[in-house]
């Protein structure tokens, strides 16, 4: 059985997150930016309490997804809902997530847009610059306007160099960008990465998941019939 961890993002529905309780997910993501998929941290509360109830496992660690917050506004969210992981989407410095990961309770995940014009050089000096600052490693296709969540895969022959950092600093590295059930085995067989991020490619429309997709896409990744499972 795949190792693989994975991550289902942009949840929103209690409902839909109940039924999922069956399922071997490892993180649960509440997105917090500007999206379609945007909960209230009164929402996210809420449904981070659902998570407790797992049934497959331990309870997926709660990850707030955000982008280019603030001190006080990662502080006021941190009362509000219990967050294992603050996942950093937009663009900010090795210097804030540095001060991130030494003020909060939680682990730092840095997501990078992965840019077809950098050089290799380009894109060593940008991960090195985060070398020490940060707990993991996302990586997602470029979006000018909301940074990521586009749908969209992005070139995958550019991961190497990524993973071979991430396994250098001893941090996972998870891929996002365009995933859904029929290219997520590919994506494994290729590169095994440590975990895998879907949000659009699970969905039946905009911001709305489809537990059939899910679950589908949690079987690939995990090498097993999820039903069978649970009998």
């Amino acid at each position: 059985m795949s190792t693989t961890a994975v991550k289902i993002c942009g949840l929103q529905s209690v409902e839909v997150l109940k039924s999922m309780i069956n399922l071997p997910v490892d993180y649960i993501g509440f997105v917090f930016a500007k999206s379609r998929r945007q909960v209230t941290p009164a929402q996210a509360a809420e449904l981070a309490a659902v998570l407790q109830d797992w049934e497959a496992g331990p309870p997926p660690a709660a990850v707030g997804v955000l982008v280019n917050p603030d001190m006080s506004s990662i502080g006021e969210l941190m009362r509000t809902v219990p967050l294992q992981v603050l996942q950093l989407h937009g663009q900010e410095s090795p210097s804030l997530c540095r001060e991130v990961k030494a003020s909060f309770p939680a682990s730092v995940f840095k997501a990078l847009s992965v840019r077809v014009e950098m050089s290799r050089e380009e894109r060593l000096a940008q991960l090195d610059s985060y070398a020490g600052c940060i707990d993991g490693l996302l990586l997602d296709t470029y979006d000018p306007v909301y940074g990521g969540g586009s749908g969209l895969t992005f070139a995958w022959e550019l991961i190497p160099p990524y993973m071979a950092w991430a396994e250098s600093q001893g941090i996972p590295l998870f891929i996002a960008g365009g995933l859904e059930p029929g290219n997520v085995k590919e994506l494994i067989a290729r590169y095994a990465p440590d975990g895998v991020d879907v949000s659009s490619g699970v969905e039946r429309e905009p911001g709305v998941k489809d537990i059939q997709k899910v679950q589908a896409f949690v079987e690939r990744v995990k090498g097993y019939d999820t039903a069978a499972s649970r009998q």
